[in-house]
């Protein structure tokens, strides 16, 4: 059965030297996806906006397959929430 890598890049990559067993690249995005859903899931609050992050998943020889990037930002704030009002040029 294939081996498949999940490293995972924030600032800071976390390369996954152990892999797991898994059919077919399918599964493999499956469990990609999964395993973006438990970093949400258990990170929440501790995820900073603006900054982008990414799962990689290579094979045995470490080609990348593929690739989910998750990119960060601030939403922008509505006109009736600012503090100070935009004065008219």
């Amino acid at each position: 059965m294939p081996r498949y890598y999940f490293n995972i890049y924030d600032g800071v990559s976390m390369l996954d030297d152990t892999g797991t067993e898994l059919s077919d690249w399918h599964e493999a995005r499956v469990e990609a996806v999964r395993l973006a859903g438990v970093i949400f899931r258990d990170n929440a609050q501790t995820i900073a906006l603006g900054v982008d992050w990414h799962i990689e998943v290579t094979d045995e020889r470490q080609l990348v397959l593929f690739r989910f990037d998750f990119i960060s930002h601030e939403a922008p704030v509505l006109a009736s929430q600012r503090r100070t009002p935009i004065e008219p040029s």
